[in-house]
């Protein structure tokens, strides 16, 4: 009899509803009988991370110390596949000129690929294929979705699957709100690192009634993309991407 795939998923989203996301993540890989999956709220436990075949994120704000840094690099490196979702590579930072994109954790966004800066208001908008062979999204085709548009810088070799466009400023109380360039802005993409990969999907913005407290004492509820049938679909063919059976 095979052994099953050990999956670790970390959920823990400032500002986002994380019960929403961790449930309907577990849904998907309930799907998936070979998956085993442990969930946390942290990074810490970096032996099990170790020991496990995938890692799957979705945080916001949750910042490793050093030693967990490395410890996801390491995970990756050896060959493992990292899932990371919406905000994990977002950290927030009230400063007195409005939120601000700390330049810090260089390992862990290097490690990812990408670091989050800022985003416009949530709007509509048109998600073109960029690399139709690829089986994350062969047979897809553009689509509108209603989610943050990731403004990001990037580091090392990133392989875009999905993208979009979007130049101009906008006030979100982002300091940083002046994106004046036409390059497209990556709505998933594969990272190499090491003899690994890490998967990067941007979407998948959630929020509950309570999420954003102080900023707002009663949000609106927002479930975005986790409505959008073919973000589902892009989540389980992630899913099977990280199990190695795609």
């Amino acid at each position: 009899m095979p052994e099953p795939i050990q999956a670790y998923l970390v959920a823990n989203a400032r500002f986002h509803d994380t019960d929403f996301a961790r449930l309907s993540l577990l849904q998907l890989l309930a799907e998936i009988p070979e998956i085993r999956t442990r969930v946390s709220d942290s990074f810490a436990n970096t032996e099990a991370i170790a020991k496990s075949d995938f890692l799957l994120t979705y945080t916001c704000d949750l910042r490793p110390d050093e030693s967990e840094e490395r410890a996801l690099r390491d995970f990756v490196s050896s060959g493992k596949r990292w899932i990371a979702l919406h905000g994990t590579n977002a950290f927030l930072d009230f400063t007195a000129k409005g939120l601000q994109s700390p330049r810090s954790h260089t390992t862990f966004m290097e490690t990812l690929g990408s670091r989050f800066i800022s985003h416009p208001p949530t709007q509509p908008y048109k998600v073109t294929i960029s690399d139709p062979e690829n089986p994350l999204v062969e047979g897809m085709e553009s689509f509108e979705a209603s989610d943050e548009i990731y403004l990001c810088e990037y580091f090392g070799e990133v392989k875009p699957l999905l993208e979009t466009r979007f130049t101009g400023t906008f006030q979100s109380g982002y300091v940083e709100n002046e994106w004046l360039d036409d390059d497209p802005r990556l709505v998933a993409y594969t990272h190499p690192v090491g003899d690994g990969e890490v998967l990067y999907i941007t979407l998948g913005h959630c929020c509950g009634q309570y999420d954003m407290r102080p900023i707002q004492e009663i949000a609106e509820v927002v479930r975005g993309s986790w409505e959008n049938p073919t973000f589902i679909e892009l989540l389980r063919r992630a899913l099977r991407w990280g199990a190695g059976t795609l």
